[in-house]
């Protein structure tokens, strides 16, 4: 059996526990995570015990209470999917209500300042991508993820950046 070419560097799989396969960890915020599900919790238990506790409600009030309920959940379940996927190849910005899929040169900078509550791509068409994943209320914790992919984008990225 013949040899397989050899793969570009940008194609490889990193090796898991290596420092690349660290590097190319998923984002996500811990604190914003932790409060969504408590809040959808909070928010579905509520409706539940609204809707069969109160006395002298009829049943559209009820259904109401746990529509309320279940659309909070909900919202708060979407905010808590909040994340970023990175391969080798590019990365998956998934925010609240939208979704992209990026290739490492479509990203020129990473930016998580100027007082934003989280961090923004700025991307070679020229948009501005807000990433939801990696949020100023986590703290230290964010200013190292936001580091983090200023290090990938600066690894996959074109070699004639400055």
């Amino acid at each position: 059996m013949a040899p397989s070419a050899p793969r570009g560097r940008d194609d490889r799989v990193p090796e898991p526990g290596s420092e690349r396969a660290r590097l190319h960890r998923d984002f996500a915020p811990r604190r914003a995570r932790v409060v969504a599900v408590v809040i959808g919790a909070l928010a579905l238990l509520g409706g539940l015990v609204l809707a069969f506790v109160l006395p002298d409600i009829g049943p559209l009030d009820r259904l109401g209470f746990l529509g309320i309920g279940a659309l909070v959940a909900a919202f708060m379940a979407r905010q808590a999917m909040v994340a970023v996927h990175v391969d080798e190849q590019g990365l998956a910005v998934r925010n609240l209500f939208l979704s992209r899929r990026l290739e490492w040169a479509e990203v020129v900078e990473v930016r998580f300042g100027g007082g934003q509550p989280w961090l923004q791509l700025d991307l070679s068409d020229g948009d501005v991508l807000p990433v939801m994943a990696v949020q100023r209320a986590d703290g230290a914790a964010a200013e190292a993820e936001a580091q983090r992919l200023a290090t990938l984008v600066a690894l996959h990225g074109p070699r004639d950046r400055g």
